[in-house]
């Protein structure tokens, strides 16, 4: 369970670089990628308390 709460931060980190870069790069647009960082939130939002779960 900890494992799956950490990826799940790492995911919540990754997300919001990639997301720059692409619509830096014009592969999206600005509804996309604040889509994608609205999800990155939520992936790392969940991570944490599955970690937390599990540190318990």
């Amino acid at each position: 369970m900890r494992g799956v709460g950490r990826f799940g931060q790492l995911l919540g980190l990754t997300i919001p670089a990639l997301a720059v870069v692409m619509e830096l790069s014009g592969r999206i647009t600005s509804g996309p990628m604040l889509g994608m960082l609205v999800f990155s939130i939520c992936c790392f939002v969940i991570g944490r308390i599955l970690e937390g779960y599990a540190a318990s």
